[in-house]
């Protein structure tokens, strides 16, 4: 093993890349922040490499681990591979039917997401399963090879295949595949019970053909991006964060890219949960705002849940069920059309509103100077003395005030108000926003938010902190170190991870033990595969199993631990307990004398969590901790108010102060309102509370 050791996380956002290296001997972490770069964002990787301060031997790298949101990308922008489907004869269009529900039952021109897949690139294979997995038709090889031929002349570069019931029996699936692979060496191929073995034909579908539709661009990026750090010197193994909150290896990620959906977003959430549990706080909202989105989970005794019901690629960004539904497993937190660069306009009713629409970092904010002329959020923070324009990013981006505040006066001379008050308008809408979006996803699970803590972190998320938490009565917020970045150093304590799942219904009274026992072997057989790729051995390997379960006839599950080992008879008990705990914890009472039935069959393989050591910021000797006093305008009523600017590194545990102040580092900015209280702890992370007697 080499004398130094070096971990390096890549984070890539709709608007910067964060790279962090974290020294794991000593603690120390050198951080670089650079624009995305398009269509290439590896571009930005490279070049982010070359700018980390400090001196290091690349062969001291010990390991790569890299989120990115080229999936979502790609999804959202229809940029990925041309896609045949091969489905079961009479099925083709239901990627196109879809479900039965309507989103929003009051639009009469509702308008359903586009089929990734056009129809005449949808072929009927003659073959036929029933739901117990019983050959009802055998495969006709004939069709499929005469699929190939058109997909051929089409130029199709990616096939999903995914027949009825392939969950319960993938032997047609298998045999299509072998077919396909001789017909198109050149091709793609996901297959459903590879990519998601479950019930419900239209969102296996949906998912087996996303994965498909990005499989090739991702194969090629993760490649490229290998081959870059190659040339750096950087030899280490490159993990990709997976959207259920773990990473798996380069390999894995190219198989099965549906699965990084939501890669980047959940290293922040487990920023989160590191630097709450530093300061003793068990739950918490994690609040992460970038450029492009704001995202927030929340997460009770350090966990966040996962949830399979997910979609991407919305016609509407913000309503659920206008998406492409995703069988996999990702972190449930919520997306909001709120980062430094959503954009402020009149809507079709001539009121204000902002985003989700972004600048991203292509034109970017009008303060950045790149060519963008719209009014953002940056824009506005900027005009109310939130943001420093000579410290962004450290110094090394200059903001321009005067541009942000033409941008936001074309806004401000429509509504007829000056430009501070349209820029603290911006300011307070898109805190609302944000508010309102968590306010709705904790009411759905039951959860009273005025308990939790929010810890802040992304670039923006620091700025605006104070001003969400007021709105959802929240008292704590946590700023930890390098919040800006927070989201790539979340990636270094991602534990090696892959989940697998079974459909099997049954009720409870009528399992098949020696069925079900063989599901779970051969989930654990395959995880250990996959662990064991990605450099985990046998003897770390961690198994959680769980199941989604439900009364009979209900239409939703609810998902319950399930003991590991051999399952019998006498597994019944702990399981009925594990249902009725769960199910009274979220409705608050069970129902008596109705049936329990099991709809999946869930497994996580885990390898360790990473240990990172002591990683700390300690705070820069010498010097002043107040760097000035600017003018603030965080109350329009009450005008600019004097506000001491504090230098964040050379706060010592113990430092104290009331707001109103600014608090400023490299990679982001604290502001704090009057009302608020700061607080450095020992452990790194900055502590804001509410005075009494105001929330």
């Amino acid at each position: 093993m080499a004398e130094e050791q070096y971990v390096l996380a890549i984070d890539i956002g709709g608007t910067f890349t964060d790279l962090v290296l974290l020294d794991c001997q000593t603690g120390r972490q050198a951080i670089s922040k650079v624009p995305t770069t398009y269509p290439d964002p590896s571009e930005a990787v490279l070049s982010g490499i070359d700018s980390l301060p400090g001196s290091v031997d690349a062969s001291a790298v010990q390991r790569v681990i890299h989120g990115t949101t080229l999936v979502t990308n790609t999804l959202i922008e229809r940029k990925g591979a041309r896609t045949g489907l091969i489905t079961t004869a009479g099925f083709r269009d239901a990627l196109e039917i879809g479900r039965e529900g309507r989103y929003d039952i009051y639009d009469l021109g509702l308008v359903l997401p586009e089929p990734l897949v056009e129809r005449r690139l949808r072929f009927g294979a003659l073959e036929r399963m029933n739901v117990r997995g019983e050959v009802l038709e055998t495969l006709d090889e004939g069709s499929i090879r005469e699929a190939c031929g058109t997909f051929l002349d089409e130029g199709v570069e990616a096939v999903a295949i995914c027949f009825l019931h392939a969950y319960a029996n993938p032997e047609h699936e298998r045999q299509a595949a072998v077919i396909v692979r001789e017909a198109m060496p050149g091709a793609s191929v996901s297959v459903s019970h590879q990519v998601s073995p479950e019930l419900r034909e239209y969102d296996r579908t949906s998912t087996t053909v996303a994965n498909a539709y990005v499989q090739p661009l991702a194969r090629r990026y993760l490649a490229g991006l290998t081959r870059g750090l190659g040339t750096k010197g950087i030899a280490a193994p490159l993990h990709i964060m997976l959207s259920n909150g773990g990473v798996c290896s380069a390999e894995t990620a190219a198989a099965f890219p549906v699965r990084l959906v939501e890669s980047g977003p959940s290293g922040g959430a487990l920023s989160a949960a590191y630097w709450g549990g530093r300061s003793n706080l068990k739950d918490v909202l994690a609040f992460d705002m970038g450029g492009t989105t704001a995202k927030a989970v929340l997460g009770s005794d350090s966990a966040f849940p996962v949830t399979t019901e997910s979609e991407v690629a919305r016609v509407y960004r913000f309503k659920r069920g206008s998406g492409l539904p995703l069988l996999v497993p990702v972190l449930d937190m919520i997306e909001i059309g709120a980062g430094g660069g959503s954009i402020a306009h009149l809507n079709e009713m001539g009121l204000p509103a902002v985003g989700p629409e972004s600048a991203g970092s292509v034109p970017g904010p009008a303060c950045y100077g790149t060519g963008g002329k719209a009014p953002t959020v940056t824009d506005a923070d900027l005009i109310l003395g939130m943001l420093n324009p000579r410290y962004f990013l450290g110094g090394r981006m200059a903001l321009d005030p005067d541009r942000a505040r033409s941008a936001v006066h074309g806004l401000s001379k429509r509504l007829g108000m000056d430009v501070n008050r349209m820029a603290w308008g911006i300011h307070r809408m898109v805190n609302e926003n944000m508010a309102n979006a968590a306010r709705v996803h904790a009411a759905e699970r039951g959860i009273d938010i005025r308990s939790y803590a929010m810890v802040a972190t992304g670039g923006a998320g620091p700025v605006h902190a104070c001003g969400v938490a007021e709105r959802l009565g929240i008292q704590t917020v946590i700023v930890p170190p390098m919040a800006g970045v927070s989201s790539a150093f979340g990636l270094m304590l991602a534990p090696i991870s892959f989940d697998f799942a079974r459909s099997y219904v049954a009720r409870l009274e009528a399992l098949d033990f020696a069925r079900l026992n063989t599901l779970f072997e051969k989930m654990e057989f395959e995880g250990a595969g996959v662990l064991r790729e990605a450099g985990v051995v046998p003897a770390e390997m961690r198994i959680v199993r769980t199941a989604d379960m439900r009364y009979v006839g209900q239409g939703h599950e609810i998902t319950i631990p399930v003991p590991g080992g051999r399952l019998g008879p006498g597994s019944l008990d702990e399981i009925r307990d594990g249902f009725d705990r769960e199910y009274t914890r979220k409705f608050t009472r069970t129902c008596d004398g109705v049936e329990i039935e099991s709809v999946h069959w869930r497994v996580r393989m885990s390898g360790p969590k990473p240990d990172l050591g002591d990683p700390n910021t300690p705070p820069t000797p010498g010097g002043d901790v107040v760097k000035g006093v600017r003018p603030v305008l965080i109350d329009a009523e009450s005008g600019p108010e004097p506000a001491p600017v504090f230098d964040r590194y050379r706060m010592k545990p113990g430092f104290r102060a009331t707001g109103p102040a600014i608090v400023e580092e490299a990679e982001s900015t604290a502001v704090v309102p009057r009302g608020w209280k700061i607080a450095a702890q020992s452990c790194g992370n900055l502590l804001l509370t509410r005075l009494e007697g105001l929330g």
